[in-house]
């Protein structure tokens, strides 16, 4: 499977952002896609995740009610809305996939490339 991530980019404080990460090659009908974010000095923490079967989507608390996840399985394509952005939203978001859930990035086996976004106050 190969994710390729992108929508990343330089935004106010305030504004959206959608990411896309297409996936190609042996994609799996059911499993999970996910988003994580790494922040300089900081590790890599969950975002976002969806189930491409059942649509179920889990959330990390700091992006409750301002990011969604959502998936188009025919294009095999995982977006994030990423609205009312903060400075602290600033970060490499890099998407994955596996079979299983977690919200721990150990347990994905594939991995897009990342992108860059930067909130601004």
């Amino acid at each position: 499977v190969q994710l390729q991530a992108s929508g990343g980019g330089l935004v106010q404080a305030g504004g959206s952002l959608r990411l896309s990460c297409a996936a190609s090659g042996r994609t799996f009908s059911n499993g999970y896609m996910v988003w994580f974010r790494q922040a300089p000095g900081k590790e890599r923490g969950f975002v976002a995740g969806i189930s491409r079967s059942l649509g179920n989507t889990y959330y990390a608390d700091s992006v409750k009610g301002r990011f969604f996840i959502s998936r188009d399985n025919a294009r095999n394509t995982v977006y994030l809305q990423m609205n009312s952005l903060k400075p602290e939203d600033t970060a490499v978001y890099y998407c994955a996939a596996n079979r299983a859930f977690s919200y721990s990035d150990s347990v994905y086996d594939y991995w897009g490339q990342g992108t860059q976004v930067t909130v601004s106050s």
